[in-house]
């Protein structure tokens, strides 16, 4: 279906950390629009897929329609990790993104090498179902801050490229509970709101405490 909007292109950035690798076949990096599939639920699985830029959202759709996000990933984030030859989830790029496949060869092992790539995203998943497991909204929000001022390197001023819905559904929290959480924390002095997509850190201590 977006097969005419995918586009490949070469980028002046460093060379992907499978590249060195033997058995692993780094392509060329391919454009998504935003809102583009990258891979659907069902799909065969196999090669592993690097965010070169902007932001991917991994989900499914539960039985009631409704969609729950997995997982978020940024740029030099590697994604696409299955037990089996099968996708599990769907993934779709956030905003303009530009993604490198990295197909590993059949009779490669690189066990020793997609080890800590994949314990990475194990952990990520554990510290996510931490977050969903707690009462307060407020601690969700702030924990997910937390966890993208971490992501983008402990800066003061943090990008969001997923909007307040799809935070909401990662979180398990409806849009209008996100939205009022971000105005509890900018009213508390906690944050300022520089955009929908784009937040400043004021207090990290209270956030982190908010958070833990």
């Amino acid at each position: 279906m977006y097969a005419q909007q995918i586009a490949k292109i070469e980028l002046p950035t460093q060379p992907s950390p499978f590249a060195l690798l033997d058995g692993a076949m780094a392509q060329p990096v391919s454009f998504f629009p935003a809102g583009t599939e990258i891979y659907a639920q069902g799909e065969k699985a196999g090669p592993l897929y690097q965010v070169e830029f902007g932001a991917v959202r991994v989900y499914r759709l539960l039985a009631d329609g409704r969609r729950q996000i997995s997982a978020f990933h940024m740029a030099g984030e590697t994604f696409g990790f299955e037990a089996d030859a099968t996708h599990h989830f769907f993934a779709e790029a956030i905003n303009a993104t530009g993604i490198r496949v990295v197909r590993i060869a059949a009779a490669a092992d690189m066990s020793r090498q997609l080890l800590p790539l994949a314990l990475k995203g194990l952990i990520r998943a554990q510290e996510h179902l931490l977050v969903l497991g707690r009462q307060n909204a407020i601690e969700r929000v702030a924990a997910f801050l937390v966890d993208m001022t971490e992501r983008q390197g402990g800066l003061r001023q943090v990008d969001l490229p997923m909007s307040r819905l799809d935070i909401g559904d990662y979180l398990g929290l409806t849009i209008e509970t996100v939205s009022r959480v971000f105005t509890r924390l900018k009213d508390k002095g906690v944050i300022r709101l520089l955009g929908l997509r784009s937040i400043e850190i004021l207090k990290q201590d209270v956030l982190l405490d908010m958070g833990e």
